[in-house]
Formats: C-alpha cells, structure tokens, sequence
C-alpha cells in the first residue's frame, strides 16, 4: 500500500482514536493497521519499535509511531506518525475542558465546589488536631510552632525553610537534652 505522509498520518490517527487505556493497547492496534492491513513493516520490526519506545523517555504509543514514521519516511514520516498518535488526545482534551468549563459555570456545581470546600476545611482541621496531639507534648514544641507559624502567616516565609528550621531546632533540643541528662537516655 501506498505510504504517502497523509496515509502515515491518517493510519496513525485512526489508531490513536482508538488508543484508549495506555501504550500496551497500542501493540495489537499497530499490528492490525502496519502488519496486516498495509504491510508497511513485519512482526518482527513493530516489536523491535515498540521495545525501543518502552525503552526511551516519553509515551510509549509516541515513541512507536516516531520509529515507525522514520522507516517510512524519515523525518517527515516520523513528524506525521507523532502528529497522527497524539492529535486525538488533543483533540479529547480540548473537548472535556471546553465541556468542564461549561458546567463549572452552572450555580448548582458552584454549591456543590462550596460544600466540598466546607469538607475539605473540616478534615484539615481534623487533621491538624490529630498531630497536634502528637507533635506538641511540652513548652519547647509549643514554642517550635508558635514561631513557625508566625513566621508562616505572618513573615510568608517558605514552608521548606520553616521544615528544615524545626529540624534543626528539634536537632538542638535532642542535643541540649543529652547534654543536661548525660548519656543516659
């Protein structure tokens, strides 16, 4: 059969139409069109190509159908194999978010967003009252947090400094400790 870089195209497209559930749906897809239908490459060289677009970063379907545009038709054969793979998913993704943006607009999903935020505000407030349990036991953790906070709320200092800030302050009151009790502990 002809391998024109519209058919190269158009064959990929269609397989990534119906490449629903990741790259290892791609294998018998691949067969189906490459092998069978237009005898473009044999067995053998899909499962070489496939193996190599396990074996690289990226998508595996991507990866694929770039090996297999190449053999075709070099670089611009792999340039419309890939448009081909992943214009669908595009397309799909276009599609949802247009649909989404509609009905985020509707008051009814809005009055659900508030009653979920609500929830979300109460297991973070469980949450927190749970590890406060745990984390403030005597007036030095007190401190430790009072600081943090304040520094957090009030100063926006980075979460990370302030982690790395308790660690060391923790760090120093293991310290103070071993030394006020000896080697005891």
């Amino acid at each position: 059969m002809e391998k024109t870089l519209y058919q190269i195209f158009k064959t990929f497209f269609k397989v990534g139409t119906l490449l629903l559930g990741g790259g290892y749906v791609i294998l018998p897809l691949l067969q189906s069109e490459l092998v069978d239908k237009k005898n473009w490459i044999d067995d053998d060289e899909l499962c070489e190509y496939y193996a190599l677009g396990q074996s690289v970063p990226g998508v595996i379907a991507a990866n694929t159908a770039i090996f297999v545009g190449y053999k075709l038709k070099k670089t611009a054969g792999a340039i419309a194999a890939l448009i081909g793979i992943t214009m669908p998913a595009f397309i799909s993704i276009i599609i949802v978010a247009r649909i989404l943006e509609e009905i985020i607009r509707l008051k009814f999903i809005q009055s659900i967003f508030w009653g979920v935020g609500i929830g979300v505000l109460i297991l973070i407030f469980l949450a927190v009252k749970e590890m406060w349990k745990k984390s403030i036991v005597d007036k030095f953790t007190c401190w430790v947090f009072f600081i943090t906070f304040i520094l957090s709320a009030g100063f926006k200092a980075p979460p990370a400094a302030l982690i790395i800030l308790a660690i060391f302050l923790g760090l120093w009151l293991q310290y103070q400790k071993k030394i006020e009790y000896g080697d005891k502990q």
